[in-house]
């Protein structure tokens, strides 16, 4: 495509999905089991491993109805840190699933910086020009480098590969201290529940924007160009049934 043309009215789209995967990568590691240097070994505390007693050891999320909801059983016997690994990548990307969502809805409508033809966002990516490549990356970079700086152990530090893929031991899954408009309740009741309400949101945010961007790669069109209606979601089949009969009875008719 022309780079030089204006860029497509969905730039935001691609943007958010870019940040969607780098955060991704950035946040859901996996273990690495790497043979200790040689020398002596230091003796290491066991690490309490999570019981039925305290659901993923007090962290919020287990909200009505579903509750402890754990079906593949993968608490039992996960050490807390571990725990708390899992919920920091599911913050992240919670908090990256609801930007991305709203980016969708809103910029379908409403699109001050860019203007073209529009499009699926998948479509779009190969029309950025390198500029904004460099830009997204830039931003990106330094967001990831604050939140690493913010809650991970320097994997460089001790004498073996226990700090790798590790949380600070201070560190609270989430709390990067950004709060500009000072929203964060004092009351430790109210501060959970505004939690709850997050994960809440952020579980949705990540379900719809993986349902936009699957909806766009099998339609090719983006949520706005589709021609849905309620009652064709529901009574799809009926309508589909009833038209081939009727066009069947017609055909029959003229002959």
């Amino acid at each position: 495509s022309d780079v030089s043309a204006p860029l497509r009215r969905h730039l935001p789209e691609p943007s958010t999905f870019v940040i969607a995967m780098s955060l991704a990568l950035a946040s859901s590691s996996l273990a690495l089991n790497v043979a200790p240097r040689s020398g002596p070994v230091k003796a290491v505390a066991a690490e309490p491993v999570a019981s039925k007693a305290d659901f993923a050891y007090g962290l919020p999320g287990n909200i009505a109805p579903a509750g402890n909801f754990d079906p593949a059983n993968l608490l039992e016997g996960t050490s807390k840190s571990e725990v708390y690994r899992w919920r920091e990548a599911e913050l992240t990307h919670g908090r990256v699933g609801m930007l991305a969502a709203a980016g969708f809805l809103v910029q379908e409508g409403f699109h001050p910086l860019f203007s073209a033809d529009g499009g699926p966002a998948i479509e779009q990516i190969p029309a950025l020009p390198p500029a904004i490549w460099f830009l997204m990356t830039l931003g990106i970079g330094i967001c990831e480098t604050l939140r690493i700086q913010k809650g991970w152990e320097n994997p460089y530090s001790g004498d073996g590969q226990e700090n790798i893929q590790k949380l600070k031991a201070d560190y609270y899954p989430g709390d990067l201290g950004f709060d500009p408009l000072g929203l964060k309740p004092t009351d430790p009741a109210e501060l959970r529940e505004m939690q709850e309400k997050e994960l809440s949101h952020g579980r949705l945010g990540m379900l719809a924007a993986a349902g936009f961007m699957a909806q766009e790669a099998v339609s090719g069109k983006t949520w706005s160009q589709q021609d849905v209606n309620f009652e064709g979601l529901l009574l799809g089949g009926y309508f589909s049934q009833e038209a081939a009969e009727v066009a069947r009875d017609a055909a029959a008719s003229a002959l």
